[in-house]
């Protein structure tokens, strides 16, 4: 059986695929050699969180592939998408470090894998139509989730899935993953793509290889993220707040109280930080604290409390300055969110 020929090594020593063409190429290699291809759709400006989801299929499949496009459908037209970072040179250097031994089968052989190929398309490629952020004016095919998109993040981008769902259903037509890897710290992305899948009947991936993995945060619990990179030293300093908020809704939610009476604990912890970084002038603002079925994406009821097994989302979103926060901690029997 024949490896996939490598495409010609590029920036940062990873072989870089800048067209469709290229992709389908290499993607049609690795088909002819049974290869499985394990997927992590990114839009660059990696960190460690990222690097996570690549170590991790890098375990599970032969070949890793990541993408990195900055996605222009999923900002409105207020959002930061001409200030997103975009560190193509350096990501590709930290691609390039990610290296992870896999035993086979027996415990025998040992293989050395890393990142074969990095998919950076062109929005011509992604987007033969063309686009633009204002939805009213866009053309062309998009995809929507029906019923799932304007809960929690919804309710505060109401276009952002539209353009998430679309971006990632082009993306898995193009890559046809053997599996792709999300990250928790978007829990309802995640949630909304794997039903997306199902819905659609996919098959790269199937539901069941849609992977979630664990958020993976700094020190002082503040997730990774892109957008942290924002952050003045200053605010970097108040950011774990809506972590630290997170975690007391979960101790409230633990100890017996109601949803309604976590997320007043939750919000009273975000007010008294609220008013002292305020007096050292630093703005923030809360945007939200809920607590949501996993499922459904709906608010669970006020008098709602903890259920052995039942799982929950537990959610916010904090702006520190000019940067919007968010993460996530996932309460009860989550096993079937995590796989």
């Amino acid at each position: 059986m024949s490896e996939v020929p490598a495409p010609e090594p590029s920036l940062g020593a990873i072989p870089v695929l800048g067209s469709l063409r290229a992709l389908r190429e290499w993607r049609a290699a690795a088909f002819d050699a049974r290869q499985s291809v394990g997927f992590v759709p990114t839009m660059g400006a990696l960190h460690d969180g990222h690097l996570s989801l690549v170590r991790r299929s890098l375990q599970e499949n032969d070949l890793t592939i990541v993408s990195i496009f900055v996605n222009p459908a999923q900002f409105a037209p207020h959002e930061d998408l001409a200030t997103y970072p975009r560190t193509l040179p350096t990501d590709l250097v930290s691609l390039s470090t990610v290296v992870e031994t896999v035993t086979a089968a027996g415990g025998q052989a040992q293989a050395v894998r890393t990142p074969s190929a990095v998919f950076v398309p062109s929005v011509k490629d992604m987007y033969p139509s063309g686009i633009v952020q204002n939805v009213e004016e866009q053309r062309g095919t998009f995809i929507e989730v029906k019923g799932f998109s304007h809960q929690m993040e919804g309710k505060s981008r109401p276009t952002f899935f539209r353009g998430v769902t679309t971006v990632v259903t082009k993306l898995f037509n193009a890559v046809q993953p053997t599996a792709a890897y999300f990250g928790q710290k978007d829990i309802q992305q995640a949630c909304l793509l794997r039903r997306m899948v199902r819905d659609l009947l996919m098959a790269h991936p199937t539901p069941e290889n849609l992977h979630i993995v664990p958020t993976h945060r700094h020190e002082d619990g503040l997730a990774m993220s892109s957008r942290n990179a924002y952050l003045t030293p200053p605010e970097r300093a108040v950011a774990t707040t809506l972590y630290n908020a997170l975690q007391e809704a979960r101790r409230a939610w633990d100890d017996g109280c109601t949803r309604s009476e976590a997320v007043v604990r939750a919000n009273a912890l975000v007010y008294g930080a609220i008013s002292a970084s305020s007096a050292a002038g630093i703005a923030m603002r809360l945007d939200y604290i809920e607590m949501n079925d996993p499922e459904t994406f709906e608010v669970l009821p006020d008098e709602a409390r903890k259920s052995e097994g039942k799982p929950v989302i537990l959610s916010g979103a904090l702006w520190v300055g000019k940067t919007r926060l968010i993460d996530n901690v996932l309460l009860g029997d989550y096993s079937r969110i995590l796989v």
